[in-house]
């Protein structure tokens, strides 16, 4: 099935760079050059992934992107200016899926696009028990869904894709390299603080106490790992 791709820009060379760039790889591109431009169509379309820059005119991109959020677990793109390193980490705490700096080689787009499409697809199609149990999380692979104590819980793509690789890998220990390499599946050129934004987000969303936790634990010096069954 065609992928549906919403691009968020206000600069038109970028959009249409990016769109000419995206149909030729087989996805179907949609745009918006403004903040509220871009939650009517999300609010009205049926999008699979949001390239979104943060500096819009009317409404800024983080603001788009907690809409978002309130809604949808899609996964999210975030464009921010060189150097600007607090939008990256608030579009990470706000729930983005992955970031890109200005100016950026538009293969390394093309290749995270993918691999965000193919890590999901592959959740899907992966030869393994669709429910899995932990403690009292019940996670549905195929289904991509999470429940703690009878209580559905939002996750974003990413999130999601953090605890299955947990979830069907009890006890052992990841490095934040490790969990790059295996979650985001490509040579990652951002920083490492990606990993442990998504891992709080992660804790907060699944623990009653995050400092406290009874399933996803630090290996001080080493890494991550989830709870043992």
């Amino acid at each position: 099935m065609q992928k549906n791709i919403l691009i968020v820009d206000d600069e038109p060379a970028i959009v249409k760079g990016l769109k000419f760039t995206l149909e030729q790889d087989g996805y179907k591109i949609d745009a918006a050059y403004d903040g509220e431009e871009a939650i009517d169509k999300f609010n009205s379309g049926d999008y699979d992934l949001i390239i979104l820059d943060v500096m819009l005119p009317k409404v800024n991109g983080l603001t788009v992107l907690q809409k978002v959020r309130e809604k949808s677990s899609i996964p999210v793109i975030m464009l921010t200016a060189k150097g600007e390193d607090m939008d990256k980490i608030l579009g990470l705490e706000y729930g983005a899926d992955d970031y890109l700096t200005k100016p950026f080689n538009i293969l390394e787009l093309k290749a995270r696009v993918k691999a965000i499409f193919r890590r999901i697809n592959n959740s899907k199609e992966e030869e393994q028990d669709d429910v899995v149990q932990i403690k009292d999380m019940i996670v549905n692979l195929a289904n991509r869904t999470v429940d703690i104590d009878g209580q559905e819980v939002n996750l974003t793509a990413k999130e999601f894709d953090l605890l299955q690789l947990f979830v069907t890998n009890p006890g052992k220990v990841f490095s934040r390299e490790s969990l790059l390499e295996n979650v985001w599946r490509y040579d990652y050129l951002g920083d490492l603080r990606t990993v442990d934004v998504h891992i709080r987000r992660l804790r907060e969303k699944v623990e009653k106490n995050p400092s406290q936790p009874q399933y996803i634990f630090t290996k001080w010096g080493v890494g991550y790992y989830f709870a043992d069954k």
